[in-house]
């Protein structure tokens, strides 16, 4: 069965504003203000919640020390999982997308950095995990993306065929992944990076998700 697997941060939701809130707790805790931005900072919340705050311990002491961040690391899944949505949006034309790619018979599925109990708690309460087969997160297996294991993974769960299926992402991250699954990738340019994807030269780009029925279409029929 042909499926389409989807990054989630970046590619089904703008998750920044709330990743980038989990990890300002944290230094707020420790009694420093915000220290990380929301707009300037916003590559770096997509690249999780350890870069998010390496990045604010640097600025604060000019070097990250792995203790701190093993130490708040979990303050901050605690504090997202507590504020999960409250800035975070799907992308426009997200849903209605996925939904005609049902009708056209496709299976759907999430791989996700993400770790799973947070992915699974953010696409419910958006309304939205009733659209996908399964969701594969950053804890569900030993390994994570770019390791093509749970790209197979969740497009097993899905009642997928992996040879006919592809991966829609954001960054190089999901082009690796791919590469790793021998798949295609189709990366958005609304993500974080912009046109800068571009450079990674998936088969496909996605500027709206208007597009995606068509994309899909023409890279695994």
């Amino acid at each position: 069965m042909r499926t389409v697997v989807f990054d989630l941060d970046g590619t089904l939701a703008d998750t920044g504003a709330d990743l980038i809130a989990a990890a300002n707790a944290c230094f707020q805790g420790l009694g420093h203000g915000d220290v990380l931005d929301p707009v300037t900072d916003r590559s770096t919340a997509f690249q999780g919640g350890r870069a998010m705050l390496k990045l604010g311990f640097e600025r604060l002491n000019g070097a990250a020390q792995t203790g701190d961040i093993d130490t708040q690391y979990p303050i901050l899944l605690e504090a997202y999982a507590g504020a999960i949505d409250t800035h975070t949006t799907l992308y426009p034309g997200m849903v209605s997308a996925i939904e005609q790619l049902l009708e056209d018979g496709y299976r759907t599925a999430i791989c996700t950095n993400k770790p799973e109990r947070l992915a699974e708690l953010l696409m419910t309460r958006l309304g939205v995990r009733g659209l996908f087969g399964s969701l594969v997160g950053a804890d569900t297996l030993p390994v994570r993306k770019p390791d093509p294991a749970p790209y197979f993974e969740a497009v097993t769960r899905a009642r997928g065929v992996a040879e006919q299926s592809l991966l829609v992402g954001d960054t190089v991250t999901d082009r690796e992944t791919a590469r790793a699954a021998g798949v295609a990738s189709v990366l958005v340019t609304f993500g974080p990076d912009g046109d800068a994807v571009s450079a990674l030269e998936p088969e496909a780009l996605l500027a709206h998700y208007d597009d995606l029925p068509e994309v899909v279409a023409r890279l695994i029929g």
